[in-house]
């Protein structure tokens, strides 16, 4: 099986290709090889390698500057996703798409399920909402993956910040009435690789690993378990506040906890978050 994904040297791009199954041909494109926002790009890409599924992890991901950069996301977000669904319809591939819990406004109490009515808050929820759209609208049978709060060892992310804050500042103040869940790029890449094995599988899946925490949660426990790692020293002081206290461009969703039983019978590895943040850390000590 040829598989081309996008976004090749993203957080999830980075966890796909290397746990790729060693009877899969894959065909890895950088932003740099591939914009997903140039239409005749995408499809004479996708012609010319004639993949028999596209796994589109190519994102803009940065929350707040897509307020001031509202076009760069919506090229990026939007359109790029529909010219890969019209790319892939032509090839006859199948396409997973990756989402975000972003699409919802957080004013929900219990887990967003695949079908949970979208309102986006911020410019980014919005791109990428019209970005789910676009590809349903074109490529009906296509997976659409909402996932959360991404990080790995590698990348920018919430972990390498914490981690880089806790040493020169020996404290945080980190937001606590956000809730999601913490989810590695690893676990995302498992979860595709799963659904790429099941062809009869479509339309809107979530995924995240298990448990639920606030931004303020997964600080503390990046502070305990990269104090016992060696990676910062023990005393770190993690300190709750609001988001009121901490005003961003962006509105983010106070809860955005994704309902993951679509995808129960692909049994799927799944732990905690917190054992996967224990294995993450474990990577970044071992350098």
């Amino acid at each position: 099986m040829k598989v081309l994904i996008t976004g090749a040297t993203g957080q999830v791009g980075r966890a796909l290709v290397a746990s790729a199954p060693h009877d899969v041909e894959l065909v890895p494109c950088t932003h740099a090889e591939l914009d997903v926002s140039e239409s005749e790009a995408v499809s004479s890409r996708i012609r010319a390698h004639a993949p028999e599924v596209v796994v589109n992890a190519a994102a803009y991901t940065a929350v707040d500057r897509a307020e001031s950069e509202p076009e760069l996301a919506r090229r990026i977000n939007s359109e790029g996703p529909r010219y890969l669904a019209v790319a892939a319809r032509a090839a006859g591939a199948r396409l997973i798409h990756l989402s975000t819990d972003f699409v919802f406004d957080g004013n929900s109490s219990v887990p967003y399920r695949p079908d949970s009515v979208t309102s986006p808050l911020s410019t980014y929820g919005l791109t990428k909402r019209d970005g789910e759209e676009g590809v349903a609208s074109v490529l009906p049978r296509a997976i659409i993956l909402r996932t959360a709060w991404v990080y790995a060892a590698q990348g920018r992310n919430f972990v390498h910040t914490m981690l880089r804050l806790m040493r020169t500042n020996g404290s945080v103040r980190v937001v606590a009435d956000q809730v999601g869940t913490p989810t590695t790029a690893q676990s995302v890449a498992q979860a595709i690789w799963k659904i790429i094995e099941a062809p009869q599988l479509a339309g809107v899946h979530h995924w995240t690993d298990a448990g639920v925490a606030s931004w303020y949660d997964f600080a503390v426990a990046i502070a305990e378990e990269g104090a016992q790692l060696g990676l910062l020293p023990r005393e770190v002081s993690v300190t709750p506040i609001s988001s009121a206290e901490y005003p961003t461009p962006a509105r983010r969703p106070h809860y955005s906890v994704l309902d993951r039983r679509s995808l129960v019978a692909l049994a799927i590895p799944q732990l905690h978050w917190r054992a996967r943040l224990r294995e993450v850390l474990a990577e970044i000590a071992r350098g």
